[in-house]
């Protein structure tokens, strides 16, 4: 997750149709899944925990990031969330990767290094920015090292000794006005920044209806989107 934008919209973002739907296309990817924990790295402020903790998905989740100026934990609907720097080891059945792998050089070194943390059986999910067509200032301010095809993605899970289960778009009824703001950004603007940022309320709700309506279809689309995501398990 992006601290960065976790920063520009503040409080909005447990509102903003950008999370909101992503979180969606997430319970979307568990199913009828639970789990008793899970990790989830490169959690800034452990948005999708609250989200899974608050849903009944989990009944305790762990945030890792090497950003975080303490560690602590603290409770979330009868729910355990813990803030945590590193890691060593862990009995979670589910570990996030949300918006997280760009950010790295080594991107399959970062999957095995978690993954090898937890039993087998444990289920990964992942998701990524698509389409290297779309690479503009908005991905240089966020310090993304590459955007991913769907392709892509599940070679470089499989890699790890993952097992790929499902890999789909998402954000693709939305793809073509994004498509034409990253290019316009791309050779016209002046300054590396996001995209994202805090809508009137009337557009807020617009998006993320777009969003909902593509949300039965998220399984079945291979072909285009703004996001790619993955889901694995380890055997």
């Amino acid at each position: 997750m992006d601290l960065k934008e976790e920063s520009i919209l503040r409080e909005h973002i447990k509102d903003h149709w950008y999370y909101k739907s992503k979180a969606a296309a997430l319970s979307k990817c568990l199913g009828g899944t639970r789990s008793a924990s899970m990790l989830d790295i490169g959690a800034g402020s452990g948005y999708f925990s609250k989200y899974l903790l608050n849903k009944g998905y989990v009944n305790s989740a762990t945030c890792v990031d090497p950003n975080y100026s303490k560690e602590f934990a603290t409770k979330v609907n009868n729910g355990v969330l813990e803030y945590r720097r590193t890691i060593e080891k862990s009995n979670a059945k589910l570990v996030l990767m949300m918006d997280v792998i760009e950010h790295v050089d080594n991107d399959n070194e970062l999957i095995q290094k978690y993954c090898t943390m937890v039993p087998h059986g444990t289920t990964v999910v992942i998701s990524v920015p698509a389409f290297n067509f779309l690479w503009s200032k908005h991905d240089a301010f966020l310090g993304h090292k590459r955007r991913y095809t769907r392709r892509a993605l599940i070679k470089t899970v499989e890699t790890t000794g993952l097992k790929v289960t499902h890999a789909s778009y998402y954000f693709g009824f939305l793809l073509p006005i994004v498509a034409v703001t990253r290019l316009w950004g791309r050779y016209f603007a002046t300054t590396e920044k996001s995209q994202l940022q805090v809508h009137h309320p009337i557009v807020n709700k617009i998006l993320h209806t777009i969003c909902l309506l593509e949300l039965p279809l998220f399984r079945f689309n291979y072909f285009a989107g703004l996001s790619v995501f993955c889901i694995a398990t380890k055997e």
